[in-house]
């Protein structure tokens, strides 16, 4: 417990000091932090290996939750309004090409199965909303025709397309192709979407209304208020079949446009719990896979290779 802290701590801190060195030489950040989690890795100096995939997917998907939910918080509906829907075709159909591209190029070049080499494409085909928010509004960037309003709200919503690719493939390599996959794929996406908008919209709604009728005695608790909203909105919408990623988004995006009290407290706080979210995903995801063998125990610490 005490090396996990010290270890933890200690990578936290190093990340920090990586972001302030980036800044001023014009790496990204996140390419900082890739190249920290490969120092940190099993193959490099400090020869950690990381052995639990199951805690590694739960820390990454609740990273995800409130990465997605200050994506939408931080969207200016006005300047993205007229590029919503140019986003929503991109995130739909440009997922579904790009995973159908990767998918027959495994199929014929790597001889994959025909499945398994559309799944690949289904993982892979949709951008990291982490990375996008994080160029775009660092750098504070500003481009031409929206674009930049344009490629935040489509990587915001290109990951429930994947989501859902990648359940049906799934379900199509559980059960076979049959007559029956089409109204699977139909109903799969009904519910994903309908589920994940209705909570979102109502949640948001709730929470906007609380916010401005209730007084909270304790400062800070209108931003724990806020933040257990936040995981509330994935986990709704997921426990009953919905998309909860798409539902903290919309819910950000609809309070981030509403005139909230102390706006400006909740702005900071999450502004600086996603970058220690983006920071925890791309360490996590760069410590290279647990040798052979190795017990599923998180962290541990690899001998020296000239011991």
């Amino acid at each position: 417990m005490i090396q996990l802290l010290l270890l933890g701590s200690c990578v936290i801190l190093a990340c920090i000091l990586c972001n302030r060195l980036s800044s001023r030489i014009g790496i990204p950040m996140l390419l900082a932090f890739i190249l920290l989690g490969m120092v940190f890795g099993s193959e490099g100096l400090v020869r950690i290996d990381f052995a639990d995939f199951g805690f590694a997917e739960t820390i990454c998907s609740i990273a995800l939750i409130f990465i997605m939910f200050y994506g939408g918080f931080g969207t200016r509906w006005k300047t993205a309004k007229p590029a919503a829907l140019k986003a929503l075709v991109m995130s739909a159909f440009g997922t579904i090409f790009t995973a159908l591209f990767t998918g027959l190029f495994c199929h014929y070049v790597l001889h994959f199965g025909l499945l398994e080499g559309l799944l690949t494409g289904a993982v892979l085909g949709s951008t990291d909303a982490a990375s996008v928010f994080s160029v775009l509004r660092s750098k504070n960037l500003s481009l031409k025709d929206s674009t930049d309003s344009l490629l935040e709200v489509e990587s915001g919503s290109n990951d429930p397309a994947a989501y859902m690719l990648t359940i049906i493939l799934l379900t199509a390599m559980k059960q076979g192709v049959s007559s029956r996959l089409p109204l699977q794929i139909l109903t799969t996406a009904a519910t994903q979407i309908l589920f994940g908008l209705a909570i979102g919209a109502v949640l948001a709604f709730v929470v906007r209304w609380v916010l401005l009728h209730v007084d909270f005695e304790t400062n800070g608790f209108d931003t724990a208020f806020v933040l257990a909203s936040a995981v509330l909105a994935y986990a709704l919408p997921s426990a009953i079949g919905g998309n909860g990623y798409l539902s903290a988004y919309l819910m950000g995006i609809l309070l981030g446009n509403s005139p909230l009290p102390n706006k400006k407290t909740l702005v900071n706080f999450f502004d600086g719990l996603t970058s220690l979210m983006q920071m925890l995903i791309f360490f996590i995801l760069d410590c290279s896979p647990s040798l052979p063998g190795s017990p599923p125990c998180g962290f541990r610490l690899l001998p020296s290779p000239h011991s």
